[in-house]
């Protein structure tokens, strides 16, 4: 006993209109295509949902009980199709994106809005946290995406790369080096530097180290966050190293960026997504905007001479 989608709709039209004439109507099919359906719900069931007479039609008590649970499931339905369609069409969506701390207070933030300007029912949710946790939010599902530089290969994580990107160096006004046309790594020996704690210099100096044996950096000083050598920086307390995505950063403290060179050392990042999951059209959409944000992004660094 398996009614059809079509015949619980032919019932349903037919007890809000009380005539077969105007039931077809509002189903846009026949008179006597509507009165098979019926029929054949009738026959499904085994038992009549509709008394006809010449005059007038009128729902058997089974028809009168049958009408508010099949026009619940209709309404039911109609309105999941509906919210798939939104969804499909961009006009409805949810996206959760994680990122390191630097990059959701520089090149995300300008992202999301050109997006959100593009389509604007779609929410697009911000996670800040710190580098190392940024593939765990995507594995544990907190997110659908998540942006960050190269990690070991996990089977349950898809990676792409969304850029790569040279070092450059962050140093103050009238700062010796700023005459200077071009800016080598062991240039920096001779200014206290300002690292970040944790995998970033780590695995900076695990790079120079195998590029160039001969240069050794000793941080001056070690901080948890990016804005604050950025803040250290602009107080005259050193230099410091970062990636150009930093940019908006570095130019609201005033500061100047120079690309480092022997060894040019470079740093990707990418976009990770769980492996094996669709993303939802909204999540798929602002990935591709993404990529096409980064691809058109003038970074403002002076080029390599």
């Amino acid at each position: 006993m398996n009614p059809t989608l079509r015949q619980m709709r032919a019932l349903v039209a037919l007890a809000r209109t009380g005539s077969f004439t105007l039931a077809a109507e509002y189903m846009h099919v026949t008179q006597s295509a509507l009165s098979g359906l019926i029929k054949e719900l009738e026959q499904t069931l085994g038992i009549r949902v509709v008394d006809r007479s010449t005059r007038k039609i009128a729902l058997t008590e089974v028809g009168r009980e049958l009408t508010p649970l099949f026009s619940k499931m209709i309404d039911d339905l109609d309105g999941a199709l509906l919210d798939i369609a939104n969804q499909s069409q961009l006009k409805k969506g949810v996206v959760r994106i994680a990122a390191p701390q630097l990059m959701s207070c520089t090149l995300l933030p300008q992202v999301i809005a050109g997006y959100r300007a593009a389509h604007p029912e779609i929410q697009v949710r911000l996670v800040d946290c710190a580098v190392e946790n940024v593939t765990a939010r995507v594995q544990s599902g907190e997110v659908d995406v998540a942006v960050g530089p190269e990690r070991a290969a996990s089977a349950q994580i898809d990676a792409a790369v969304l850029f790569e990107m040279p070092f450059v160096l962050v140093f103050p006004q009238d700062h010796p080096l700023q005459a200077r046309d071009r800016v080598t790594w062991s240039d920096l020996s001779d200014h206290p530097l300002i690292a970040l704690q944790g995998q970033f210099t780590e695995r900076l100096l695990s790079d120079m180290h195998s590029s160039l044996r001969d240069i050794s950096l000793n941080p001056a000083n070690e901080v948890t966050f990016m804005t604050t050598a950025l803040a250290m920086v602009s107080a005259g307390l050193g230099v410091t190293v970062c990636l150009p995505y930093a940019e908006p950063l570095v130019r609201l403290h005033q500061l100047h960026m120079r690309q480092l060179h022997e060894p040019a050392l470079t740093r990707r990042f990418f976009v990770y997504r769980r492996q094996n999951r669709s993303l939802s059209p909204a999540a798929e959409s602002f990935i591709r905007y993404l990529f096409k944000c980064v691809e058109a992004h003038d970074w403002n660094i002076p080029p390599p001479l």
